[in-house]
């Protein structure tokens, strides 16, 4: 991934789904490889997320040093609000 702020983005959008879909081994497959790239690409440790007024805050470290960043909750949740919409579509074959 090019930069911090994109892997970050998709690490979240799939990290929940993955926990509003606790059954979907690829979604889980998905968000660990991502934080799999966070690690390696991007030396992040400690990270870890919150929901707070409309927005979703990421704090980990980054080499040793602090790092925080935020994302709207409507950005983040677009595939986790869609697959609620459409169950149909969005069938989990690994059960």
């Amino acid at each position: 991934m090019r930069s911090l702020q994109d892997a970050l983005y998709n690490w979240l959008s799939i990290k929940v789904v993955a926990l509003d879909r606790p059954d979907d081994l690829s979604a889980a497959e998905t968000a660990a490889l991502f934080e799999s790239v966070l690690k390696e690409d991007h030396g992040i440790n400690q990270l870890s997320y919150k929901m707070e007024e409309g927005l979703y805050w990421i704090t980990c470290l980054q080499n040793g040093k602090e790092y925080r960043t935020r994302f709207p909750a409507e950005l983040i949740d677009v595939m986790k609000d869609q697959m609620r919409r459409e169950p149909d579509r969005y069938r989990n074959y690994c059960l």
